[in-house]
């Protein structure tokens, strides 16, 4: 049975729905349309004619938290995934200006696969982001296939993960004595921008 509640403002989406919910919406906001995924929909009421517009706080909030790690050799990023959370982290790289490149499972054209990712690669990729859900509870026990040997303390490694807060990627990170960051103020702070969205 589904509630209509006349007072709900707005809400927002998860994996894997970021994509296939813009077929729903209404509208969507530029930003959102770029990336080609949405987290955020606003709800607005004209003579009870319910309107949905999509928004993506995720970029922006990835953005905001990343940047105050980022040192002088953080110009290239591996990119983990390329589902709806990868393309928020694509977009914020974008307006960083750091190069990336996408890895997946599966062969595309322009994305190496895991099997790809050489001693060179991660070398030559100081930024390496989890845009996946491997390693999110309950699969704890597992890690993105990586060469993690080939990590070193001028690597940062950011996982979108937050639960567990030190997933078996970001744990690899540190006995490698790389910088490491989980996704919980990423999550705060999208959530803090999806607020400002439904209040406008």
């Amino acid at each position: 049975m589904i509630v209509y509640d006349p007072d709900l403002a707005g809400l927002n989406v998860t994996i894997p729905f970021k994509a296939d919910v813009i077929r729903y919406l209404d509208e969507i906001d530029p930003v959102a349309e770029s990336i080609q995924a949405v987290n955020c929909i606003k709800i607005t009421r004209n003579r009870k004619k319910m309107k949905l517009a999509g928004f993506n706080t995720d970029s922006a909030a990835f953005r905001d938290t990343l940047k105050p790690l980022l040192q002088k050799q953080h110009r290239r990023a591996l990119v983990l995934g390329t589902g709806g959370a990868a393309r928020a982290v694509c977009h914020a790289l974008n307006d960083l200006n750091i190069e990336f490149t996408l890895v997946s499972r599966a062969e595309k054209p322009g994305v190496l696969t895991y099997a790809d990712t050489s001693h060179r690669i991660i070398t030559n990729h100081k930024v390496i982001i989890n845009a996946t859900p491997v390693g999110m509870f309950p699969d704890e026990s597992h890690c993105p296939y990586l060469p993690y040997d080939a990590l070193t303390t001028r690597h940062l490694l950011y996982d979108l993960n937050y639960n567990p807060e030190e997933t078996l990627f970001l744990k690899k990170g540190i006995e490698a004595g790389a910088l490491v960051k989980n996704g919980l103020e990423m999550l705060h702070l999208q959530a803090e921008l999806s607020w400002k969205t439904w209040s406008l």
